[in-house]
């Protein structure tokens, strides 16, 4: 999960000792998690100005990825949320995973969100869950999609939410379980 945090490198070389450090890392993966902005700031990736796109804007994160992939060729995934922040308790919500070559684009939906903190780590579990389970990679993200948004409605960074709610909100339903 490439997730640059300039405080913390700072004391400690700065952007340049995390590229090389994240570099070295990403050498040894599998799937990568991270957007735009983690790809060029983490890794290094050239890429356009994200903050003059909407956040929604799939073309500025699949552009990049055949450079991830030309420099990286060990890596199978990545994929990333899409947020477009219209308050502080109301979110547009999507993911995306380039997989092998194969792209796919999750549903947006409008999220009430109660708290922001974990929605990646909520998706990054719930994709990670689905590659695990054998689901393709469209599924996959979807599960990821669902078990993010569904993160959001609960306080703290722990999942309240069960595997069927999930799977409803991934098949299009509701995330309501009878």
């Amino acid at each position: 999960d490439l997730n640059y945090r300039p405080k913390l490198w700072a004391p400690i070389g700065g952007l340049e000792q995390a590229q090389k450090t994240f570099r070295a890392i990403v050498e040894n993966v599998d799937v990568l998690l991270g957007n735009e902005e983690d790809l060029q700031l983490g890794l290094g990736i050239e890429g356009q100005d994200v903050e003059s796109t909407s956040k929604l804007d799939t073309s500025a994160f699949f552009g990049m990825i055949d450079q991830v992939a030309k420099e990286f060729p060990n890596i199978q995934a990545v994929a990333t949320t899409l947020r477009e922040v219209e308050n502080s308790n109301r979110h547009q919500w999507g993911a995306v995973v380039w997989c092998k070559g194969e792209q796919a684009v999750s549903p947006v939906c409008e999220l009430g969100v109660i708290d922001r903190i974990g929605g990646g780590d909520g998706f990054a579990s719930g994709l990670i869950y689905g590659m695990l389970s054998g689901q393709t990679p469209e599924q996959a993200l979807r599960l990821g999609w669902a078990h993010g948004a569904l993160m959001t409605t609960c306080t703290g960074d722990g999942s309240m939410a069960k595997l069927p709610e999930g799977e409803a909100l991934a098949e299009g339903g509701t995330a309501r379980v009878p």
